[in-house]
């Protein structure tokens, strides 16, 4: 296609940034069955000190289940997906940087501009550059 629009084209190879995950403290929880992994989060949840914290699910219909499912059992989340109107997510992503909300559960469309505590994979995600966007939440400026 370069030849057709380019005379004597050149083709420069650049290598692809290393994904990795330096520095970051990882932790694996196996949970056996499906049904079991919200008590898992809730223990997760009762155990931890959360400064902030975000939840990846890998659908919209999972993060408004788990959302309702959290605040049914007295914990205070709040939650965006990609189906919210743009002001609502932007009021939410405000609401979640001044720290008026800790525990944010979202899809990977909040995945960038933020650096928290603790990022959980409720669901895991469908490739490894996906996982290396999630966790690389936590560790952005040299945290673990």
């Amino acid at each position: 296609m370069t030849s057709k629009f380019m005379t004597d084209p050149i083709r420069i190879l650049v290598k692809r940034d290393e994904l990795t995950l330096e520095g970051i403290k990882q932790f694996f929880v196996a949970v056996e069955r499906e049904e079991w992994k919200f008590d898992t989060l809730c223990d997760l949840y009762d155990t931890l000190t959360i400064t902030q914290a975000v939840i990846f699910c890998n659908t919209k219909r999972k993060v408004d289940w788990l959302t309702e499912k959290m605040r049914s059992n007295n914990f205070t989340v709040s939650s965006m997906h990609g189906d919210m109107p743009q002001k609502e997510r932007e009021a939410i992503m405000a609401e979640f940087r001044d720290g008026a909300t800790r525990v944010l559960i979202t899809t990977d469309v909040w995945a960038r501009g933020l650096d928290v505590s603790l990022v959980i994979n409720y669901d895991l995600p469908n490739n490894r550059e996906l996982y290396i966007h999630r966790i690389g939440r936590s560790g952005r400026f040299g945290r673990k």
